[in-house]
């Protein structure tokens, strides 16, 4: 690979913090400067790969944190993602697109804050543990790549944070994936059968929504991580509902989805907990999945659009 001025910036940066990265047939791993910096062995969970066509370097913690986060860590900024630092920042850079500036609308018309802001829970009190793990799947069922779940304790309760693995010929590699949606098999065969089919953010809401009867899928990577690679499986599909989580990124999410769907499938309807943040919360309170609320302005934009 030709090196390019972001691609040399950020790994001199990376290499200097967390030591040589590990090339893979796509990702360059480092360890994550944010959460892999306390000195013991982990398997390293920070993306780097180069983007050609945009004159960039992508930057992704496949366990979860900002970019931002990262590139403080490493002392950089985010025009150090660009071998032009110019591109980025034109006339456009506040305006934000349609689907985000529509779902900070239904924020608020909903009543929810625009921000999310994490509460500190305290120190650790043990060590992490690994608490479930969601295999993806070709469409022939051999699987591409796996997200493991790992809960920490804190003082004052948890907090939960993924990795990703991909599978190769010599099996499990720290890395991203292709962007294949959650039981991907299930969710052709109801595509074919013009089955419902239910959107959620994480894997989890997906195994409720399972349990409870229904066709379920989401992307790997949390709600910043839905890409037009995702939509593409799901043409042709007769009715979708996006269950949206009930926050700013869950609101955001549902409309990035929305606007990738709406020229491939039949109908979309956006819909939320009647108690609870997700899916899952919905459920414990004794609600059925077909109880599920419209949120606010998403679901008649896109239902109407």
């Amino acid at each position: 690979m030709d090196t390019a001025r972001s691609w040399d910036t950020i790994t001199t940066a990376l290499t200097r913090i967390s030591g040589p990265g590990r090339r893979g047939r796509d990702w360059t791993t480092y360890l994550c400067p944010v959460h892999e910096s306390d000195g013991r062995r982990h398997h390293p969970s920070l993306g780097v790969v180069y983007n050609r066509h945009r004159g960039r370097t992508v930057v992704k913690c496949f366990a979860g944190c900002s970019d931002e986060a990262v590139l403080n860590r490493l002392g950089l900024h985010v025009r150090d993602l660009f071998d032009n630092p110019q591109a980025p920042y034109g006339p456009r850079r506040h305006s934000p697109a349609p689907d985000v500036a529509l779902a900070d609308q239904a924020l608020q018309a909903a009543g929810l804050p625009l921000e999310v802001h994490k509460r500190d829970l305290g120190p650790r009190t043990a060590r992490p543990r690994r608490q479930a793990t969601y295999i993806y799947r070709w469409p022939n069922g051999h699987p591409a790549g796996r997200i493991i779940r790992v809960h920490i304790a804190h003082r004052d309760g948890h907090s939960k944070t993924f990795w990703q693995e991909r599978c190769t010929d010599n099996g499990w590699q720290p890395g991203g994936f292709e962007h294949l949606p959650f039981h991907l098999p299930e969710v052709l065969a109801a595509v074919r059968g013009a089955r419902d089919i239910y959107i959620c953010e994480g894997e989890a809401d997906v195994l409720t929504a399972t349990h409870a009867g229904v066709t379920a899928t989401c992307n790997a990577g949390g709600a910043q991580s839905w890409h037009p690679e995702h939509a593409a499986w799901l043409t042709g599909a007769h009715r979708i509902w996006i269950v949206a989580d009930r926050d700013a990124p869950g609101y955001r999410h549902a409309a990035k989805v929305a606007h990738t769907l709406a020229d491939l499938v039949a109908e979309i309807r956006i819909v939320q907990a009647r108690d609870g943040k997700d899916l899952t919360d919905h459920c414990n309170a004794g609600h059925h999945i077909t109880e599920l609320d419209p949120v606010p302005l998403l679901d008649a934009h896109y239902r109407c659009g």
